[in-house]
Order: C-alpha cells, then structure tokens, then sequence
C-alpha cells in the first residue's frame, strides 16, 4: 500500500536523496501510522472492555501513544525541512532526529506505565472472560503491526531516516506486545490461570528495552556519531583521485540533519607546486563533492616537502618508529625544522580511540625514539583522532 500511495502522491518518489522527496515519505508514512493506530486504539478499548483484560486496555493504550508518535514524526519531517535562517544557518534537519528521540520516549514511558499496571494486576489478579472478537481485534493488530513495520524499516531505509527506524522498532515491539496479551488470553480460556498481569509485565520489559534501543539511535547524530565508513572512502578517494594531491587528513564531517552535511579535511600538496593551480584544483574538489557526495566541503591545503632527501629519510623512519609501536597508528603533517644544534621533527600522530596506551604515553614513547635517530632530533608532537571508528589508518 505504501508503495502505491509513494506513487501516487509522492513527484519523482524514487529520488529520495531530495530533501522535498524525503519530507513527503516522512508525512505519508506519519499519516498511514495515525490512521492504523487510531484504528486498532479503537478495537482494542472496546475489546478490552468486553473482556476486562488489563493487558488488553494496556495494548489499545500503547496504539493511541503510537498514534501519538506519528503525530510527532510527521511535525518533526515538516520542522526539519524549514529552510535556513539567522538563528540556525544550517537549517533545521535536526528536528527530524528530536523528533524519533520524542518517539523513543514516548515508548519507554508507556513501558514504565504498562510496568506498573501489570504489577498491580500480579498482587490482584482477576479473571479475563474470553472473547472471540478480542481474539480477531488481537489477530488483526498483530497483522496490520507486522505491516507496519516492514513498511516503515523499508521507508527507513530508503530515505536514511532515524526517526523511521524508530517508528518501525515501535511496530515490532507492538507485535511482541500483543503476541503476549493474545497467549495470556488463550491460557487463560484453556487453563483458567489468571497470567494476564505477567504478560503485561513482560510486553513492558520488552517495550523498555526497544525504547531504549530507539533512544540511543537517535541520540548518536544529536551528540555526533562518527560518519559512515563508505562516505568518508568515497570523500578520500575523490580527493586522492587528483594528481595534485597527495595526502588527506583531519577530516571532520558535521551532520546538521539528513541532506545538511559539512566536511572540512586537510590535502597535502607538494611544497614546490604551482600553488595557484593548486587552489584551483582544490576549488574543483570543493563543487565536485558538493555534486558527488551532497556536502558542503572546505578544503585547506598543506604544502609538504617531497622532494628533499633529508626530510623524506626522517618521515621514513618516524612512520617506522609508529609501526613498529603499533601499525594503526600513522602520521600526517611532517615538517622538519633544522638548527645549529638539533633539529625538530614537528608532526601530528593519529591515534584510535580505542588504542591501550594513554595519548601522552605514546607521545612519550615517540619523542625518545625520535631523539635516538640519527641527527639530535627532538618530537614537536600533536596527538589526532580518527575521522571514523576503524582499526585501518587514514589514507595517505
């Protein structure tokens, strides 16, 4: 049904890296979940009553708060497309990640309550008279949640959404929930034991623990989540594709929401280049990776010597001493600064995160090797972090 109704109101639907595109499956999909919500919050009230089933009452409510997150996905798709102004010159992607963290709330504050009526009907349970229509209302749910969510992981997909991949962790935490209630039911018609207040108990804990799956998810991009591994490869090889450039480093990707990425990244040149054409080059990577990748990126030059001996032997061996400490660690920026006395190697050491020794500690061990080499050399060193979370080094 989602794909027939992208069709027919959604211009140009298969082209979902428009933003314009992207809004519109946003709201079709917060208005196909309203409606289904709204729906089964409506049969599930009525069976709930019919029955007197707490886990039942507790299902339809869970529907009217989901009615209720589709509401906020949908605001959040239209308050993320609001164009850039003074106050946010970045526009207002964001909002589509606030508004699956909304979600994700939501959801855990319906576990917290759902928790703790189903901990009440434990201390006092009370039979649940069997109904037939409960069990179709309670069949079909299932059915339209399971719908639900493949629909919306699909969308999620597609158009890279976090407040869709919510959604859709709501939808299946939905059919676990009513699973649960519909063997409760079932148990309680065939056996009589009254279990209906721990299946209540137990679709909380999983709606708490799919609440905070959510959560997390959407609050990676708001603190700053590392960018994907295949965007950062892609950004290298462009600009490593050029034959001016020779090295890329200090890459920094700002996610100001789907569609509003920034990247500013260091590319090493040669010192003794035709700088002018150098900046004009650089200018071209700039649009070709507005045109490629969909960013904004600012690119600064760093002139390293790649011609003089002394400095090539002193880069080898630096690079030797990092390998031989660990091979993740690399370096970048290497200058060789000569004097009467002594010379400084001054150069910045990319670091993992996860690396076993403190920053100081390999900028220590560093600095004594480098005063071993040859030449009364000291290490003027700056200690870097990777632009992703990946155990290889940066390219050079």
């Amino acid at each position: 049904m989602i794909t027939l109704l992208s069709r027919l109101f959604i211009r140009d639907y298969q082209n979902v890296t428009l933003p314009a595109v992207r809004l519109r499956y946003g709201m079709l999909c917060g208005a196909v979940g309203i409606a289904f919500n709204v729906l089964l919050f409506l049969g599930k009230i009525i069976a709930g009553s019919m029955t007197g089933s707490i886990g039942i009452t507790a299902d339809a409510f869970n529907n009217l708060s989901d009615a209720g997150s589709s509401v906020i996905t949908l605001v959040g798709f239209r308050l993320s497309d609001a164009k850039a102004d003074k106050e946010h010159p970045f526009g207002h992607g964001r909002f589509e990640y606030i508004s699956g963290l909304i979600v994700s709330m939501a959801i855990l504050l319906m576990g917290f309550e759902l928790a703790k009526t189903s901990v009440e009907k434990i201390f006092s349970p009370e039979p649940v008279t069997f109904s037939f229509l409960a069990l179709g209302v309670l069949v079909c749910s299932i059915l339209i949640k399971l719908y639900m969510f493949f629909y919306n992981r699909g969308v999620a997909k597609k158009i890279d959404s976090a407040a869709m991949r919510a959604t859709a962790m709501d939808s299946i935490s939905d059919v676990t929930a009513t699973s649960v209630v519909l063997l409760s039911m079932l148990v309680g018609r065939w056996t009589g034991w009254m279990i209906d207040g721990y299946a209540g108990l137990a679709v909380a804990i999983f709606i708490l623990y799919t609440g905070v799956r959510a959560a997390k998810e959407t609050i990676s991009p708001l603190l700053g989540q590392p960018p994907e591994r295949e965007f950062v490869e892609k950004i290298e090889r462009i600009v490593l594709g050029h034959e001016g450039v020779i090295g890329v480093h200090d890459l920094v990707v700002h996610d100001y929401g789907p569609g509003r990425v920034m990247v500013s990244l260091h590319a090493e040149v040669p010192a003794d280049g035709d700088m002018i054409q150098l900046h004009d080059a650089v200018d071209n990577l700039e649009k070709l990776l507005r045109t490629e990748c969909g960013c904004e990126a600012v690119i600064h030059m760093d002139p390293v010597e790649t011609n003089d001996e002394e400095t090539n032997r002193l880069r080898t061996e630096t690079q030797a001493i990092l390998s031989g400490l660990d091979e993740r660690l690399s370096l970048h920026d290497f200058r060789v600064v000569s004097g009467p006395t002594h010379t400084n190697l001054v150069f910045d050491i990319v670091v993992p995160f996860e690396f076993p020794m403190p920053d100081e500690a390999v900028r220590k061990t560093v600095a004594e090797r480098v005063h071993a080499l040859e030449g009364n050399c000291y290490a003027v060193i700056e200690i870097d972090k990777p632009s992703v979370l990946t155990d290889e080094p940066p390219a050079r």
